[in-house]
């Protein structure tokens, strides 16, 4: 089973190639084209190899959760049936059919809306040195993967392809983007989050942080409309744990990159040597091929979980 690394659409204008996601112009001036590519990155690289139908199974997650949280805060999505998006898309059916969504082009908001339910992963490094949480003070004594008083929006910097994110207080945040914005981009965060958490617990699942993405479109009132975009709550973006093997105090078992992230860091990855290991200068990560299967076992039984459902 091959994975798909790169979209290959000659006859549309590619826009922007991310981390996983490959966004395309359309013939709609008020419409985008988004494809889940196989790729997969962590600690902000992206490996050389993918994970066969990744890009389908995070597709499938996202309109399960759109759908869901429809009623928080409106989405780009439009349809995944490439049969009902323009002529010029549905030449590459076949190439598409799973991962792929027509949505509507909006001016993405540059933040990271993080919130967390649990102390892990970067809030942990950082309470264990000051007590806080993106500059947030939080009660002394926390064990590692606590579970928070209340969900903490923490944003971070929404960096350019290449870079790093950079974890930024509320109040940097705000400056970024102003204090009315912020104020309903934390508010919508904090209810999706909460309102996630609550029916990933119903399915036996943590859903211990996540990552959102916001943009803005022209309101029938002439206002900005505030719209969820890019992905929603799959385990690249989020943190998702086993509750029955639920124990602070450590590290979770995890349906996340965490996995992923573990291997890379034993196989001698660390920030800064993004090429590859000695020897292997110029040449990038390469999973093998157990971390590959491993890793898409979790993203399929975390879909399972979550959904009820074979992919």
């Amino acid at each position: 089973m091959a994975a798909l690394i790169h979209s290959n659409l000659p006859g549309l204008t590619l826009l922007s190639k991310g981390k996983v996601r490959d966004i395309y112009a359309t013939s709609s001036p008020d419409h985008l084209l988004f494809v889940a590519s196989d790729r997969i990155s962590a600690y902000d690289v992206i490996l050389q190899n993918g994970v066969p139908d990744k890009g389908k199974i995070l597709t499938k997650i996202s309109l399960f959760w759109f759908d869901k949280l429809k009623d928080i805060v409106p989405t780009h999505f439009v349809t995944a049936d490439v049969d009902a998006m323009p002529q010029e898309v549905r030449q590459y059916k076949e190439q598409l059919d799973g991962r792929a969504m027509l949505v509507r082009k909006a001016k993405v908001i540059p933040l990271e809306a993080i919130v967390r339910g649990y102390l892990t992963g970067s809030g942990w490094s950082e309470y264990k040195k000051s007590g806080t949480v993106h500059g947030i003070p939080l009660p002394a004594g926390l064990p590692e993967s606590a579970k928070l008083p209340e969900p903490l929006f923490t944003p971070s910097t929404k960096a350019e392809q290449g870079a790093h994110d950079e974890n930024i207080s509320p109040a940097q945040a705000a400056e970024l983007i102003g204090a009315e914005l912020y104020a309903r981009v934390a508010a919508a965060a904090v209810r999706l989050y909460t309102e996630a958490a609550d029916f990933a617990a119903s399915r036996g699942l943590i859903l211990a942080d996540t990552k959102f993405e916001f943009g803005l479109v022209p309101g029938a009132d002439g206002a900005d409309e505030l719209l969820l975009i890019d992905e929603a709550l799959t385990p690249d973006s989020s943190r998702y744990w086993p509750a029955a093997a639920y124990a602070p105090g450590g590290a979770q078992p995890s349906f996340d990159k965490q996995y992923l992230r573990d291997w890379l860091t034993a196989s001698g990855f660390r920030k800064g040597l993004e090429s590859g290991p000695a020897g292997h200068e110029g040449e990038g990560w390469v999973m093998t091929p157990e971390v590959v299967e491993g890793t898409r076992k979790r993203y399929l039984e975390a879909y399972e979980m979550l959904t009820g459902q074979k992919p």
